[in-house]
Formats: structure tokens, sequence, C-alpha cells
């Protein structure tokens, strides 16, 4: 693809905060405005200045159908400035980005906010369709002998709530959730439970060294609760502010990772230690295209060169990191050396394990790829060299925007230039995405 690179004047993001906690009664819409307006403020454009809004979200607010446009209203942005939201499950966030490109290459737009926002906390708990149906017959009954008729069909097993988020995290074409998908990937690949553990810790460790020297406090802007209720650790208390993820353990021992059973599968390897948490948080990006840039005072803080987005078997999705860079180095004619820092996202330790096997598999190449041999390793040195979802978490809609905008800023910090950043989606897909800190012009 011959396309005019996109730039990425700055981004923000609030902390990330696991589910049911320090910013469990905390909405979607109210992080997403959070993040849009600390993104702005670090750049010289305006409320004024934005032509649209672009969010990404899963689970869909009821309340907030169209999540973008409220976010947008509640950020100042003008009222005639248009918004929309996107769903590409655990690439929203890059989505947005992506849309937000479209729309700036086609002149409709000239500045865009794009961003992630997700809730996991309000996932709602829902009720059985029979359940549903009794409640409906209620409701139009006339008289109170016609109700109590109908209320004495209720059984117990009407009054047991549906979780929404087991739901969405659900495939129901393969009808495997995402960690049997993983345990999928364990037995094909062989990867063992140690293996997977290191790596968790390993995300830990890197996590929590960032967060001390105020790495992730860079692109984190505090948020503050409206009550002072709890905020849990990596903030402060007396005035209701979170300020740090809470998730990534400074503490964290390979012998407190082995103590955990299996969560998927009874004799799996798959754990709450080696996975992703259900994480609340939201993220946000203000961009315009890379000609326009002399047009502002902002430097930007890196350009989007190249993008690939690629399909794969749902019961093996945590592989779409692999057919979606693949795709990417086919139609750029980069290889993965010539990337300084990697980016997997960390849904799931034998799912990054799996990818990087993968990656180095001629026979994988071969029959998955076309390929006549593998793209080649990654270098571990390389990779989620400040940690990952495993330690920071994963808003589903949100952790896409959260790794340009991780990735950017370690490249820049290190002096580097090109970063690809990729992850999977549940349904079995996977998007791969070009990153620069400077281009030629």
């Amino acid at each position: 693809m011959n396309i005019k690179p996109l730039a990425i004047l700055n981004g923000m993001r609030t902390p990330f905060c696991k589910a049911y906690g320090a910013m469990g009664d905390v909405h979607a819409v109210d992080l997403g405005t959070a993040a849009v307006v600390a993104a702005l403020n670090k750049t010289s454009v305006t409320t004024d200045d934005v032509d649209e809004v672009v969010m990404g979200n899963v689970s869909g607010p009821p309340d907030a159908a169209n999540i973008a446009r409220v976010i947008g209203l509640k950020a100042g942005i003008p009222q005639d400035r248009i918004a929309h939201t996107v769903n590409r499950n655990c690439a929203s966030g890059m989505e947005s980005i992506l849309t937000a490109w479209q729309i700036l290459r086609e002149g409709r737009a000239k500045t865009v906010v794009a961003g992630g926002t997700e809730s996991m906390s309000n996932i709602p708990l829902l009720v059985r369709r029979d359940a549903a149906r009794l409640l409906m017959e209620a409701g139009r009954a006339k008289s109170l002998s016609s109700k109590l008729k109908v209320v004495a069909k209720f059984r117990p097993r009407h009054f047991k709530p549906v979780p929404g988020v087991m739901l969405g995290l659900t495939d129901p074409f393969c009808g495997m959730n995402m960690g049997q998908t993983a345990e999928v990937l364990a037995g094909a690949f062989g990867i063992s439970r140690e293996d997977q553990d290191r790596f968790a810790l390993d995300s830990h460790i890197k996590a929590a060294a960032a967060r001390e020297r105020c790495f992730l406090s860079g692109e984190i802007a505090p948020f503050r609760l409206a009550d002072k209720v709890n905020t849990d650790h990596g903030s402060d208390a007396d005035v209701g502010l979170i300020a740090k993820d809470n998730g990534p353990r400074a503490n964290q021992s390979i012998k407190a990772l082995q103590k955990l059973r299996p969560i998927f599968a009874t004799d799996g390897s798959v754990t709450a230690g080696n996975s992703c948490p259900l994480t609340d948080g939201a993220a946000a990006v203000v961009l315009t295209s890379a000609d326009a840039v002399d047009l502002r005072s902002d430097k930007p803080l890196g350009y989007v060169t190249g993008y690939a987005i690629a399909g794969c078997d749902p019961s093996r999705m945590g592989l779409g990191p692999v057919y979606a860079t693949a795709k990417l180095l086919r139609q750029t004619g980069l290889q993965i050396h010539n990337f300084d820092l990697l980016e997997i996202n960390e849904a799931f330790a034998v799912q990054v394990l799996a990818c990087l096997a993968a990656f180095e598999s001629d026979a994988f190449a071969a029959k998955e790829l076309g390929l006549t041999k593998a793209p080649g390793s990654f270098p571990l040195d390389r990779l989620n060299v400040h940690g990952g979802a495993i330690a920071l978490g994963h808003p589903v809609g949100t952790t896409g925007t959260r790794m340009i905008i991780t990735l950017l800023r370690a490249l820049r910090e290190k002096g580097l230039h090109r970063g690809l950043a990729t992850l999977c989606v549940g349904g079995g897909q996977g998007v791969a995405m070009v990153l620069e800190t400077e281009i030629e012009k």
C-alpha cells in the first residue's frame, strides 16, 4: 500500500485498573472523556479544531449506544462535529486509528481524535431468555391476579444471572471462550506451564520497573474519582485520585504463579496468573495527515506508515499476529530485523509464546502463510520492553491505542526509529501496524 503516513500528534490514557476494583463504578464514557481531554491537552489542538471523533469499544454500554458521540460532547468538542464508534473486538483501539486514517485520506476531516474505552466492570449481568419472557408477560398483565399467575411460573433457575462478560469472551462460531483457545495453542505448540509462568513473571518485572522509574506516568493522566471510594494501591486515597496502573506486581514470584490452578481446563496450563486480567481504562490520540503537520507547532509523537489485517481459525485466534504480520511484511517489504522494538499484546502468555514459535517455524510458514521460509525470530530483548497486558491489563476496546502510545514513547526514549505493534483478535483475526518516529518528506 502506497499511502501517506498518519501523524500521531500525541496521546494519553487513564490508569488501567483491574475490573470490579478501583474504577469499578466509573462509566466507560467518563473514562473515554478523561483520555480525550488529556490527549488534547498534550497538543496545541483545541476542541474547536477537532473535526471527528472515533472511539473503539467492545461491550457497548446500553445507555451510550454510540459512545464516541457521548464522549466527544462531554469532552467539549462542538456538537456539529461528528463521531462514531468502532468494534473489532480486541483490536478496536487500533481500528479507531485506522478508521481515522481513512477519514483523513479522503479529506473528510483535517484533525481526528481516536482511541478506545472499556469498563469491563460494568458489562451487565443478563437474564435468561425464558426469564425475560416471563418478565415481559408480567409487565403486560392487566390485573394483580394475572400478574400473580405469571409470578407463580418463576423457578429458581430464572434468577440465576448470565454474566455478559462471559458471553463476550466466548466465540459463537467455534463455541470456545478465549481461554480455551489458549489451551489449544498450548497443546499444538507444546508450551509448558513453566514457560507460561516465567513469561508472565517477566511481564510483571518489566511493567513494575517501568512504573517505578515513572516511564508509564508519561502517558497516564491521573483520574479523580467522583466519590472518595476505595482507590486501591497506586493512588492517593485521601483525594480519590488514581495516578498509576494497579496491575503490575513488583513482588510477583514464580512460586506464587505456580500455585494457581488452571481455569479453562482441569488438566490445562492457562491460569489467572499467566493471562491478562479484566481491566477498566481508556486511551486517546490526536491525529492528522503527515503533510498537515507543518501547519501546526506540534512535533508528532510518531507516525503510522503501514498496517495489515488478517483472518484465521477462531479456535486458534491467538495466532492472529502471525498472519497479520506476515501479510504486513509482504506489503511493505520489511523484515522482522527492520523493527527496533516489537509489541505483541499479551492476551495470554501461551498465545504470545505460540506466536513466537510460529514466526520461527518453516513448516508453519509453508502450510499457513504461503511462504517458503519462516519470517524469523522476535528478539526477546526488543519485545514488550515495558511489560504487557498480563501485568498492565487489557481493557479490550482500549489496548490497541495504549500499545501505540507506549511503543512510540519507548522508541523516542531510546532514540530508535521503527516499531511493530500487533495483537490477536477474538473471533480469529490479527492486526499489525508499522510505527515510526520520523519519516522522510
